[in-house]
């Protein structure tokens, strides 16, 4: 496949750190809210391996933080979210689907409660600002919304925790996942969380501190060393096979969350009120036509730009949303929304790729189960 660089405008920010991984070997960027995220250095099976292996720091400064602060912030924080957040506790991370009114996914973002009256929504790639700004006008709310400047660092893998140990001292060890606290280093206090985009263990850092963060970017690597510490990026093997979704990827605004396998985060019993609710009750009687589902395929290397139809004879089995090499099952693995009559059926399919036919078979997520 032909390739194509991605031209660096003022509407496609750049990050604190875009100097530093720039110089460090970064070969390739994709774009995620706005921003250029980095999308490879040496290879995506090579910093499977490593990730896996070792310890990685990601420039995720892409994932914004949308920030509401006010009297009504909870208020309008539940009006986005079908997950019921009334018993949400300040100092923990919250995974919980954005929903529209229609009960369609907007964002699976994590949502920060800071203190009764301040939260941070760390998106996934699309304008939940926007969002929350239409509401929170529309509705008259007492609740600000904003974009503060905070860019996330994420230090992934088995070794990241004795690297932040090393940096940061014992403490960081204590926080557990998906809880938040802060941190000093020399002099600068640092927002982290027992989280990432990975199932390989790790912290998110919220950086809000420009040059503070610079300066502890550079410690990491000085004192990684012995870690055998590299940059890194959100890995497509990894996230696939551990059966993490990636929004406008894997769903869009065409899916609702029982769909997405987000049934646990769904309330549809209590009394909270949220955007989409009644739709989703609707949804939760009548039951699910179609479902996110994993798929491996008789091939040993694909490259994805949209959806590709997944057939058995004449009839759509479903769609193929993403898909990667996956070394340790020496085939393609990938997230396919599979109609509801193929389930339950180790049915096997045939899809099209560069003109020639595939046969490949279903089955569940994740591929590989390594909760930490």
């Amino acid at each position: 496949m032909k390739k194509f660089y991605i031209a660096k405008a003022r509407r496609l920010r750049g990050t604190p750190f875009s100097s530093r991984i720039e110089s460090q070997g970064l070969t390739a960027y994709t774009t995620y809210n706005h921003m250029l995220l980095p999308a490879a250095f040496e290879g995506t099976e090579k910093e499977y391996f490593h990730l896996k292996e070792h310890v990685q720091v990601w420039d995720v400064a892409a994932e914004r933080q949308v920030q509401i602060v006010g009297k009504d912030s909870a208020k309008l924080v539940q009006l986005m979210t079908c997950r019921n957040l009334l018993k949400s506790k300040v100092g923990k991370c919250y995974y919980a689907p954005i929903i529209d009114e229609q009960g369609n996914m907007i964002n699976d973002p994590i949502i920060l409660k800071l203190d009764e009256n301040k939260w941070w929504i760390s998106l996934a790639d699309s304008d939940v600002g926007l969002y929350a700004k239409g509401l929170a006008s529309g509705l008259k709310l007492q609740a600000e919304v904003s974009e503060p400047d905070v860019n996330i660092l994420a230090v992934q893998g088995p070794k990241s925790f004795k690297l932040m140990e090393k940096v940061l001292g014992k403490k960081i060890t204590e926080l557990k996942f998906f809880g938040f606290d802060y941190f000093t280093f020399k002099g600068n206090k640092f927002f982290i969380a027992r989280s990432g985009w990975s199932k390989q263990g790790g912290y998110e850092i919220y950086i809000e501190n420009r040059e503070a963060g610079l300066n502890l970017y550079d410690e990491l690597f000085s004192a990684g060393k012995e870690f055998n510490i590299k940059p890194g990026c959100p890995n497509s093997i990894e996230r696939i096979e551990s059966g993490l979704l990636s929004c406008g990827n894997d769903f869009d605004n065409g899916d609702n969350p029982y769909e997405c396998g987000f049934d646990k985060y769904i309330d549809v019993e209590s009394d909270i009120n949220y955007l989409g609710k009644k739709a989703l009750v609707q949804i939760s009687k009548e039951g699910i036509k179609k479902k996110l589902m994993g798929v491996k395929i008789d091939l040993d290397k694909v490259e994805m730009m949209e959806e590709i139809p997944l057939q058995n004879g004449k009839s759509l089995v479903g769609h193929l949303r993403s898909a990667v090499y996956s070394p340790h099952f020496k085939k393609v693995v990938g997230i396919a929304m599979i109609k509801k009559e193929y389930w339950d059926k180790k049915t096997s399919f045939e899809l099209e790729i560069n003109g020639e036919k595939n046969k490949g078979s279903i089955c569940d997520l994740p591929f590989i189960s390594n909760d930490k």
